[in-house]
């Protein structure tokens, strides 16, 4: 097996889980998140794209049910002992097919949890789940559940979670050599994979963001390339990645000399972000930081250039998406806790002056408070 952790890192989630399902009530769970079973049992795959479901036990036994496709996928990466193949066909029915399984390992009338708040369950596959189990078993919604538990990263994952933030280091390097006026962005994204993926490293969750001109406000991917101009500016959001740990950074780079604004835009965003940063230590919530990006912004007068969120728990996470929770929002509750690896992004985008500036990095939180976990200066980077 193809495993990342060893058997008695496994055997501890599968604990941590079993005791988290017991406080909810539960007989069991019916996982459809792939970062949940990946983390569960070292299963990795984008096959969750089609129906799949891993179905794990209070007292931790765990089945799979997925595609003829995913079989020898699941039996080279994962510790699955127990894996079934629903029948690809017309007119296939996996999910009267989780009911057979289900009632094959004797979970009628059982409490069970169930992920839907995630990319491997849609819509109209969650209906027809929804229609088989009825009155078969008890479903609840436990989406929740493996979510905080992989929020707090073990000193295993911790490793890997150092080995993305180094790979994230040599993305910034490799951009910052070949950024400035006439290069192509194809050429920095280019430049900025193969730093990772010759470290050892994997692709990441969601698509790396580049954006030059007036591209340099937006926060997400589109298609398009443009060539950097003698004046210019730059926003690229990017993350390491090592055995699907993230660890991300996100900067604003000048091209040419540095207008006013920029300079201080800049000046805004770091003080943000070392506030966020102090602010980010066991006993605070997620509320709690967005509070200090905000109350640093407004005082800047930057509140209708800023967001209403400024950042989010990283960890394992498979496409389309390298976020996870919890997030940096106003008002959120979550208590943060030593373990957690959490990405804070100050993004201004002055639509008035087309002016653009963004800062941010990964940090590890700590017993005492937290742990920037980049080499790199937060000065202004001009090209």
């Amino acid at each position: 097996m193809a495993l990342h952790f060893d058997q008695q890192e496994f055997a501890d989630r599968r604990k941590k889980l079993s005791a988290a399902l017991e406080r909810e009530g539960l007989d069991g769970i019916l996982i459809f998140a792939q970062e949940s079973m990946y983390w569960l049992t070292g299963y990795d795959t984008f096959g969750f794209c089609f129906f799949q479901c891993l179905h794990f036990s209070i007292d931790g036994r765990m089945t799979l049910l997925t595609r003829s496709a995913d079989l020898r996928q699941a039996q080279h990466t994962s510790n699955i002992t127990n894996i079934r193949v629903w029948t690809d066909k017309a007119g296939a029915t996996p999910a009267d097919q989780l009911r057979d399984m289900l009632e094959g390992l004797g979970e009628r009338n059982k409490r069970l949890g169930i992920e839907t708040d995630t990319h491997g369950l849609t819509y109209r596959n969650g209906k027809a789940v929804e229609m088989a189990l009825d009155g078969f078993v008890h479903l609840q919604d436990a989406s929740h559940v493996i979510s905080r538990l992989r929020a707090v990263k073990s000193p295993a994952e911790i490793v890997y979670v150092r080995r993305a933030a180094n790979l994230a280091d040599r993305a910034r390097i490799a951009a910052e050599e070949i950024a400035g006026a006439g290069v192509d962005e194809g050429a920095i994204l280019a430049a900025q994979h193969a730093a990772i993926f010759e470290g050892g490293g994997d692709y990441p969750g969601n698509e790396f963001i580049i954006g030059s001109g007036r591209d340099a406000l937006l926060c997400r991917y589109k298609s398009g390339r443009r060539t950097l101009s003698d004046s210019d500016q730059l926003t690229l959001e990017f993350a390491g990645v090592y055995r699907h740990y993230h660890a991300a950074q996100m900067h604003t780079f000048v091209i040419g000399e540095p207008s006013a604004r920029h300079v201080e835009l800049h000046k805004a965003a770091r003080e943000a972000l070392l506030a966020v940063e102090a602010t980010m230590r066991p006993g605070k919530t997620a509320g709690d930081v967005f509070e200090a990006h905000r109350h640093v912004m407004d005082t800047h007068g930057l509140e209708k250039h800023r967001l209403n969120a400024c950042g989010y728990s990283l960890g394992t996470r498979f496409t389309p998406s390298w976020m996870d929770w919890p997030m940096f929002y106003e008002g959120n509750p979550w208590e943060l806790e030593p373990g957690m690896v959490m990405f804070a992004h100050m993004i201004i985008m002055d639509s008035d002056t087309g002016t653009a500036m963004c800062l941010g990095r990964t940090s590890l939180v700590t017993e005492t408070g937290s742990e920037p976990l980049y080499t790199g200066s937060l000065d202004l980077v001009v090209k």
